[in-house]
């Protein structure tokens, strides 16, 4: 995964006056109340809501298409975490499948957060 294209894509996909945080396999944690250290802050959250746990909450996804880039933002039980997939990552393009590749990366950030982006939009 290029992280410079994914931070680009996000920066399209947002309000510009929202702070965010990118992790590894392309989750992006909204920030909307932004405080302290913005990625402990965006990591205390994927690390409760990033997690997947079949048969609750925590496994369900919705797919969203996108309309200014490529790709899909998949959500999950947290409105302000959303995992970005981009056409290139699978071969079938069906909802189930893109779907189930942004849970498996939201899953894979939650158990394992690694910040790449911090997106500061506090005023200086």
């Amino acid at each position: 995964m290029n992280h410079e294209i994914v931070i680009e894509t996000w920066r399209r996909l947002l309000d510009p006056a929202k702070s965010w945080v990118l992790f590894t396999h392309g989750t992006c944690v909204i920030l909307m109340e932004p405080a302290g250290d913005l990625a402990q802050q965006a990591t205390t959250i994927l690390r409760e809501y990033g997690p997947v746990h079949v048969g609750s909450p925590a496994g369900d996804f919705d797919v969203i298409t996108l309309d200014d880039v490529p790709g899909w933002a998949v959500t999950g039980h947290h409105p302000d975490v959303l995992t970005y997939v981009a056409p290139d990552e699978l071969e079938e393009h069906g909802h189930l499948h893109v779907g189930l590749l942004g849970r498996d990366k939201r899953d894979r950030d939650g158990r394992e957060p690694a910040v790449v982006h911090v997106e500061d939009m506090r005023p200086s």
